[in-house]
C-alpha cells in the first residue's frame, strides 16, 4: 500500500493516538524523522519527473531506469557525491558515470537540479532534439556534467574503472591533499550481462580499486522479459570471485543506501551495491518489460502523480524542493575552492615542461635515425622511442594485452602499476583487449594523463567498440598495433589483418597511422601525443629500409608527402604507399627510373591529416601520372586516392600461413610483379 506523506495527516493520526500529549519528545523524533523523508522523497520526485516529463516532450526515450533509482540517485548526490556545478571540471571532483546510458533523462534532471548553466528547463524540454545538448544517451561533456559517453552497455563501468586508475596514478604523484577522489558507477543488469563487465570487473578486483564503487540497478527485467530467460548470474559470488566488496539494499530507503555507499567508501576493495528495485517504479507499467522505454500516456502520468502526491505541471518544481536541491549542488562549493587556492599549482605543476622535454627527445631520435638508417621493425622502433619518452614524461602511461613486449609497449625501464603501487607507468591489462581500449578511455577522458595500449592489429576487432567510443567523445587515447599485415608470416590468416586498416580508417574522429620507417615513427608517435583527438599507431612485425633523407620538419604531420620530387620531368606514374609497402615502392621507381621511366613516390602515413590539405598540396602530391596504390590490406577507400586510372595492389582475401616474404611473393606484392604489371599499361 502506498502511504502519502503528509505532514498533517501525521500529526492528526498521532493525536488520535495520544503521542503528542505523552510523548513529546518522541513525537519531535518521529516527526523530524518523517519530514526528512518527505524531503527526501520530493527531492526524488522531482527526478522523477523531470524525466518523465522529458521523455513525454520528445515521445521517445527511457524511463524504466529514472524511476526505478531515483532515490538511489538523490541519495548519492545529496549525502555523498563531491561535485560543483559553478567548477564541472575540478580536477578533484568525484566521478559519476551513467553506465546504463539509456536512463540520460535522468541523468539531465540531476543536472539541472544542481545548477549546471548548461542544462536549463529549455534544454530539458529539448530532449532528443537535434541540436540540444539532452541528447538521447548521455555525450562526453565534463564542462557540462557529463564525464564520459555511456552509449553501448557496459562501455561505462570499464570506463569508470579506467577513471578509478586515474584517480590512482595521480593520487600516487600528487599525494591525498591534491587528488582523492571517488568514482560512482550506475550499472544494470544489461551492463553486467555485456562480457566487457567481467573483462574491467576482473581487472579492477586485482588492482584493489577501493574508490571505484558500483549502484547496481537489480530490477530483474529487460526488454525481451524477465532476466530469468537469460541470466542466472549469482552476482554476489561473481563480484566475490572478483575479489569485490559486496552490499545489497533496498532501493528505495534513503538512509540504507546511504550508509551502504559510506561503508563501500571506506573498503580497501572495488565496491558493487546491489540496488533492489522496481523498473517503472510507480507507474502502471512496475515491473514490466514495456517500463524500460516509452513516453507515459496522460493517464499514466496521472497515475503516478497520485502514487507519489506530486500535484504540478509538467516541468514544474516546487519553490522549495527547487532550492533544496540547489543547496545541494553548493555543498562543495567551499571544498573546491579551497582546493583551487592551496592545490592546484601542484597539480598544474606535474605536467610543466614536459612537451619542451618530449620535443628535444624527438630531435634527437630523428638525428640518430638520419645518420644510423636502421633496418628495423617499426614496433622496435616504436618501443625505443616510448622508452624514451617515459623518462621525461611522469604522466605517459603504457599498457598491453599480455603483448607489451610483441607490441613494442613494454621495455625493461617501464615499472607496472600493481595493487599496492600505483607510481609506476605500465599497466597489464592482462588479454582483455575490449577492457583495455574502454579503460584507456576512461584513463583518457581526464585529458590529464596520455594513456597508450597495444595489441595485434588483427585484434583491434575485439576492442573497435570502445575505440569508437573514443572517437565519438574526441579524447586523445592512443592505440598501438603492431603485427599489421601479411609480413606477420606463419601466424597465418587468423592473425594476419587484411580488414583492419579499412575498418580503423572508416571511424570519423581517428588518426590512423601507419609510419613506413624510423623517421616516420617518431614523427608518428610525435603527432599522436600532441593531438587532442584519437590515434591509433599501426607498426610492423618485419624490418624495414630507411626511406627519409631528411630530419628537419615532421612530414608526417601533412599525412602525406613526396618522398621526391620529379616534377620538372614528364612523370608517368604517382606511386603511393604506407608503412612496409613503401619500401615497394622506392624500389619499382629504381626499375622504372632504369627503364627511363619518370615515377614520384608518395608515402602516406595518415589518410586523416592528407585529406585535410588544401586542394593545391594534394594535387601536387598526388600528380598528373597513373596513380598506383600498395598496401598489404584489401584496399576499400582507396580509391578517392588513385581515381578512375589508378591500379591498387593489396590482398583481396585472408592471408596464409608461410614466412612473410613468401606471403608478399604469393600476393604480388613485390616490384617485380608489379613492374611487370604496370609497364604493361603503356
Amino acid at each position: 500500500m502506498h502511504i502519502k506523506y503528509n505532514v498533517r495527516g501525521f500529526l492528526r493520526w498521532h493525536v488520535s493516538i495520544g503521542v503528542l500529549e505523552n510523548e513529546p519528545l518522541s513525537v519531535l523524533c518521529m516527526l523530524k524523522k518523517y519530514s526528512g523523508e518527505v524531503m527526501f522523497k520530493s527531492l526524488a520526485n522531482a527526478v522523477r519527473f523531470l524525466s518523465i516529463d522529458q521523455v513525454a516532450a520528445a515521445n521517445s526515450g527511457h524511463l524504466g531506469m529514472p524511476l526505478g533509482m531515483a532515490d538511489c540517485l538523490t541519495a548519492l548526490f545529496r549525502n555523498i557525491l563531491k561535485f560543483d556545478p559553478e567548477n564541472p571540471t575540478w580536477p578533484n571532483r568525484d566521478r559519476f558515470v551513467l553506465s546504463g546510458g539509456h536512463g540520460s533523462a535522468a541523468l539531465y534532471s540531476l543536472l539541472h537540479l544542481t545548477g549546471y548553466k548548461d542544462f536549463t528547463i529549455r534544454e530539458l524540454k529539448n530532449f532528443r532534439k537535434l541540436g540540444s545538448k539532452t541528447s538521447g544517451h548521455p555525450e562526453y561533456c565534463p564542462e557540462s556534467g557529463i564525464e564520459i559517453t555511456t552509449g553501448p552497455l557496459g562501455q561505462g563501468i570499464a570506463n569508470a574503472v579506467g577513471m578509478a586508475i586515474e584517480e590512482r596514478l595521480l593520487n600516487s604523484r600528487l599525494g591525498n591533499d591534491c587528488i582523492d577522489y571517488y568514482t560512482y558507477v550506475v550499472a544494470g543488469e544489461g551492463d553486467l550481462m555485456e562480457g566487457i563487465s567481467h573483462e574491467a570487473c576482473s581487472l579492477a578486483g586485482n588492482l584493489s580499486l577501493g574508490h571505484l564503487i558500483v549502484l547496481f540497478d537489480k530490477n530483474n527485467i529487460t526488454i525481451d522479459g524477465d532476466t530469468s530467460i537469460t541470466y542466472s548470474d549469482d552476482v554476489k559470488k561473481r563480484f566475490e570471485s572478483y575479489n569485490w566488496d559486496i552490499q545489497e539494499t533496498d532501493g528505495y530507503d534513503e538512509d540504507q543506501i546511504t550508509k551502504a555507499i559510506q561503508k563501500a567508501k571506506s573498503s580497501p576493495e572495488p565496491s558493487i551495491i546491489i540496488c533492489n528495485t522496481k523498473i517503472g517504479y510507480g507507474t502502471p507499467r512496475e515491473n514490466l518489460p514495456k517500463a524500460h522505454g516509452g513516453a507515459l500516456s496522460p493517464s499514466e502520468r496521472e497515475f503516478a502523480c497520485k502514487y507519489f502526491d506530486w500535484n504540478h505541471g509538467a516541468f514544474e518544481i516546487p519553490e522549495s524542493i527547487a532550492h533544496a536541491w540547489k543547496i545541494i549542488g553548493e555543498k562543495s562549493h567551499e571544498i573546491c575552492e579551497n582546493w583551487y587556492k592551496n592545490q592546484e599549482k601542484k597539480y598544474l605543476s606535474l605536467d610543466s615542461n614536459i612537451n619542451d622535454e618530449m620535443n628535444k627527445v624527438f630531435r634527437a631520435l630523428k638525428k640518430e635515425y638520419f645518420i644510423s638508417r636502421p633496418f628495423e621493425a617499426t614496433r622496435v622502433l616504436s618501443k625505443e622511442i616510448l622508452d624514451k619518452l617515459v623518462k621525461v614524461n611522469p604522466l605517459l602511461i603504457s599498457g598491453s594485452c599480455d603483448l607489451g613486449s610483441s607490441t613494442g609497449c613494454k621495455s625493461g625501464d617501464m615499472n607496472p602499476i600493481s595493487a599496492n603501487d600505483f607510481s609506476g607507468n605500465y599497466i597489464h591489462y592482462g588479454i582483455r583487449e575490449h577492457a583495455m581500449g574502454a579503460i584507456m578511455n576512461g584513463i583518457s577522458a581526464g585529458k590529464k594523463i596520455k594513456c597508450c595500449g597495444g595489441t595485434f592489429l588483427s585484434f583491434s576487432d575485439y576492442m573497435k567498440p570502445a575505440i569508437r567510443m573514443s572517437a565519438l567523445m574526441d579524447i586523445p587515447t592512443i592505440f598501438v598495433f603492431s603485427h599489421d599485415s601479411i609480413g606477420v608470416g606463419e601466424d597465418g590468416p587468423t592473425h594476419q589483418p587484411v580488414e583492419q586498416l579499412a575498418m580503423l580508417r572508416s571511424i570519423p574522429n581517428l588518426q590512423v597511422f601507419r609510419p613506413a620507417d624510423a623517421s616516420e615513427t617518431a614523427e608518428c608517435w610525435d603527432l599522436a601525443l600532441n593531438s587532442n583527438h584519437p590515434s591509433a599507431i599501426i607498426l610492423t612485425r618485419q624490418g624495414v629500409l630507411t626511406a627519409r633523407f631528411s630530419d628537419r620538419q615532421n612530414l608526417c604531420e601533412n599525412g602525406a608527402y613526396l618522398l621526391n620530387d620529379d616534377s620538372t620531368n614528364d612523370v608517368k606514374f604517382t606511386i603511393i604507399a604506407s608503412g612496409s609497402e613503401v619500401g615497394i615502392a622506392l624500389e619499382l621507381k629504381r626499375m622504372l627510373n632504369d627503364k627511363n621511366i619518370c615515377a614520384n613516390v608518395v608515402s602516406i602515413p595518415c589518410w586523416e591529416l592528407f585529406d585535410q590539405q588544401s586542394d593545391e598540396y594534394k594535387n601536387h602530391v598526388l600528380g598528373n601520372g597513373i596513380r598506383i596504390g600498395i598496401e598489404a590490406s584489401n584496399g576499400f577507400g582507396w580509391e578517392k586516392y588513385l581515381g578512375s586510372d589508378g591500379v591498387f595492389f593489396g590482398v583481396n582475401s585472408f592471408g596464409v600461413s608461410c614466412p612473410g616474404k613468401e606471403a608478399f611473393k604469393y600476393f604480388g606484392l613485390t616490384a617485380d610483379n608489379i613492374f611487370d604489371k604496370i609497364t604493361n599499361l603503356f
